[in-house]
């Protein structure tokens, strides 16, 4: 279960269309023609993509990533209903998507039965993750819930492993040390958990990796379908779902309920900001998943976390402890050195 600072640049129109991506397409094509084994021993796009580009794009993610993360949280302590506003930001991208497509921005590509259900398929994984989260977090608490989420690059990492058979060098593993273990430290509190909330915790960062590594095939794999077009196409099937989850947890009810009071002009005003900012998340992350790669953005949420805390402090006077200061140092160090590792590996597979 997301941009328009860029256009202004002297490649606007390469790096506008790059979330529009008509020349992705082309290499579509160009691709399918290639022999299977050409196929297999490309390396990941990751590693062919510039590291400007990728800064860029990480860098955009970053910032629409806490603004929203920052507006959901005002936003549901008036109204608490996440099923609701997880619905208007698949609801908001669908709309989006459709006006570029009826602008002429993007064209759609044919897809066969299969691709279509997998398409659907996706579209249920991601509402799902959404679910098991939300429903894990009301059965543990929220430092225990942030030390196991903050797994998910591990969980990418076996996937790949396992599913791809990709190879990884020692200093990965090492760099997912300090990762993890900051974010621990960063988070810690009274961890507290039911064995049903355990299982569907570490469940969903199962599913937060598969959802990962899932999207990020879908643009780089055998598809190789642009992530406006993916977005086009998933984001009505998440909405649909989520409304459905929304009617079935009551929320659509208590909303009925606390209307008259609730929908007030300033309320609108900011669910209609947060809907718009969580569009353009929703372009640059799975853009910034297709040129950075799924185990990079499953290392950026662990960051997010940190970053998190840190705007806290200074927005919200929140006060912390020096460990939680210390495991944000970690953490962020952990970072630092994959960030150096996936340098170090894009510049030998460039020699």
């Amino acid at each position: 279960m997301e941009s328009g600072s860029r256009s202004t640049s002297s490649s606007a129109s390469g790096e506008n269309h790059e979330l529009l991506s008509k020349d992705e397409r082309r290499d579509r094509d160009l691709e399918s023609q290639a022999p299977d084994a050409a196929k297999e021993e490309a390396p990941p796009v990751e590693y062919t993509t510039s590291t400007l580009k990728k800064l860029l794009y990480l860098g955009l993610y970053f910032l629409l990533n806490l603004a929203v993360t920052l507006s959901n949280k005002a936003l549901l302590r008036k109204a608490s209903y996440p099923w609701l506003l997880t619905f208007s930001h698949a609801f908001s991208t669908s709309i989006g998507c459709s006006l570029l497509l009826a602008t002429g921005q993007m064209k759609l590509s044919k897809l066969t039965v299969r691709e279509n259900l997998t398409l659907v398929a996706f579209s249920t994984l991601f509402t799902l993750n959404i679910a098991i989260s939300n429903v894990s977090l009301a059965l543990v608490s929220v430092p225990f819930h942030q030390v196991v989420r903050s797994t998910t690059p591990v969980a990418t990492i076996l996937i790949y492993r396992v599913v791809y058979n990709r190879s990884y060098s020692r200093d990965t593993y090492i760099s997912m040390i300090p990762l993890i273990l900051g974010v621990g430290l960063a988070t810690f509190g009274d961890y507290y958990f039911t064995a049903m909330g355990f299982s569907l915790t570490f469940l969903g960062v199962i599913l937060a990796a598969i959802k990962g590594v899932a999207t990020n095939r879908l643009m780089t794999g055998s598809l190789k379908l642009p992530a406006m077009e993916v977005l086009f196409r998933m984001s009505p099937l998440a909405a649909l779902q989520c409304l459905l989850y929304a009617a079935g947890s009551g929320e659509i009810t208590k909303l009925q309920a606390a209307s008259t009071g609730l929908l007030t002009t300033s309320f609108l005003i900011g669910i209609t900001a947060n809907a718009l900012m969580a569009f353009g998340l929703n372009l640059v992350s799975f853009q910034t998943n297709k040129v950075a790669g799924a185990l990079t953005i499953s290392v950026c949420g662990n960051v997010k976390q940190c970053l998190t805390i840190i705007l806290g402090i200074i927005l919200f006077n929140v006060r912390i402890a020096p460990l939680n200061g210390l495991g944000m140092l970690v953490a962020m160090a952990g970072a630092a050195y994959y960030s150096k590792v996936e340098f170090d590996r894009k510049k030998a597979s460039s020699t």
